[in-house]
């Protein structure tokens, strides 16, 4: 009996030291304070992000802080074999007494007195629609395909006095972790690691084979340093580059059009249709003064298209007509018999300059070009198309939107559209917000 006891006291003293208390490095602890709501942990492979995400909920479950927990990761079988029976998993790090009962046809971990996390897909968007959690577990959001799967489970972080949500992932410039980054400082802690920083506990073989080939690279700066990279080799048009060229207002100008790259259906899941302002003065540098680019039903994306029109004072609207054809004409007419209209077709597979090449682009690499030369500038008006979007690599303009900036400016100085005729080159301009 002394000697099963004695075992007993070694085994929880030895587990003690174990403990993560113990073991953790500054980085992968918690935030402190009570002044934020979602804990960012963006940090290179191998840095220890799942066990810090799986150590934060097990020491809010067992000091009773969370009794509702949402687990959610990529995937069924990424939350499953991750965040539940990995090795850095719940099962794996839970001490004896804080073990839970896991039950995979329910999908469900409960603990002794009561606590229950649940697993969910990020793939499955509507299950998170209705369950409400006390906190979130969030794995390698930057790898989640719905951003409505974000969106319903914050919906869901209804429960207790102070919900929280913690994140744990490979930076990736998607949207969402975009959104994350800019309210750090408000309700958001970023933590930031490398995958150096766990050399201790990782194979020799990693970073003796891996880290090496991937060390000074691109790929290597976001998998390895846990940089968040915002610009893409290839993309037409960088952040950076569009906020330079913002101007706080422009001059008078000789020629407006607006641009329309109609969409056929409407709704949350339908192509955007592109709708952006642009014109040139009289020193023949372009102004791109608005997008109300969005998701519209035909005669939305008209009536938009027309209300900014008359907004900027346009001289006319040009519409492609690859899709849609004498309809595109027809759904504007219907609503103003009055508008200037021109159609023109999209040309697709046309040779890039500066050796840019794109599956997406629909032509608009001479427009690069001359954003490249400070041709262009942007009116504060026109914020959203420096956002780009989630079907678009990051730092690349949304195609739709890309493809009609670039019909946008040619529009204005097309001789065949206005009859003008320029003796030097073409200078752009942009105003910005």
């Amino acid at each position: 009996m002394l000697w099963s006891n004695l075992i007993d006291c070694v085994a929880e003293f030895a587990e003690e030291l174990e403990s993560w208390q113990f073991v953790a490095r500054p980085s992968q602890q918690s935030p402190a304070g009570e002044d934020w709501i979602i804990w960012l942990l963006l940090a290179g492979r191998g840095f220890g992000k799942t066990r810090a995400l799986v150590e934060f909920v097990l020491e809010k479950v067992a000091t009773r802080a969370a009794l509702r927990v949402a687990l959610v990761a990529p995937t069924a079988a990424d939350a499953r074999d991750v965040l539940v029976e990995g090795p850095s998993g719940i099962l794996a790090c839970s001490p004896r007494w804080c073990r839970p009962t896991y039950e995979p046809s329910k999908r469900r971990l409960t603990w002794p007195w009561g606590a229950i996390a649940t697993l969910y897909s990020a793939d499955e968007p509507e299950r998170l629609r209705g369950p409400q959690h006390d906190l979130a577990a969030v794995d390698e959001l930057g790898s989640w395909r719905h951003p409505a799967a974000w969106d319903n489970l914050m919906f869901g972080l209804r429960l207790g006095q102070r919900p929280l949500c913690a994140v744990a992932t490979t930076p990736r410039p998607t949207r969402l972790i975009r959104d994350l980054v800019s309210r750090e400082g408000a309700d958001v802690v970023v933590t930031r690691g490398t995958s150096y920083e766990n050399r201790d506990n990782l194979a020799p073989q990693f970073f003796d084979t891996i880290t090496k080939k991937y060390e000074g690279t691109r790929l290597g700066r976001q998998e390895l340093m846990g940089e968040l990279l915002f610009d893409v080799p290839g993309a037409l048009w960088m952040r950076d580059q569009l906020d330079e060229l913002r101007r706080s207002q422009a001059p008078e100008l000789r020629r407006i059009v607006v641009a329309i790259d109609p969409s056929g259906t409407g709704g949350e899941e339908a192509d955007e249709c592109g709708i952006v302002a642009a014109g040139v003065d009289e020193d023949g540098k372009c102004w791109v003064l608005a997008d109300a680019s969005g998701r519209y039903q035909p005669t939305e994306w008209a009536k938009r298209a027309i209300d900014l029109y008359y907004r900027v004072k346009a001289d006319r609207i040009v519409a492609e007509t690859n899709f849609g054809g004498q309809m595109v004409e027809a759904t504007i007419r219907a609503i103003d018999l009055n508008v200037a209209y021109r159609a023109v077709t999209a040309s697709r597979g046309r040779p890039l300059t500066q050796g840019i090449a794109s599956r997406e682009n629909h032509g608009a690499g001479s427009e690069n070009e001359k954003f490249a030369n400070s041709w262009i500038d942007l009116h504060p008006n026109f914020p959203s198309i420096k956002r780009g979007g989630d079907k678009s690599a990051p730092g690349l303009i949304l195609p739709i939107k890309c493809f009609k900036l670039s019909q946008a400016l040619r529009s204005p100085l097309s001789r065949s559209v206005f009859g003008i005729n320029y003796s030097r080159p073409l200078q752009l301009h942009r105003l910005g917000v």
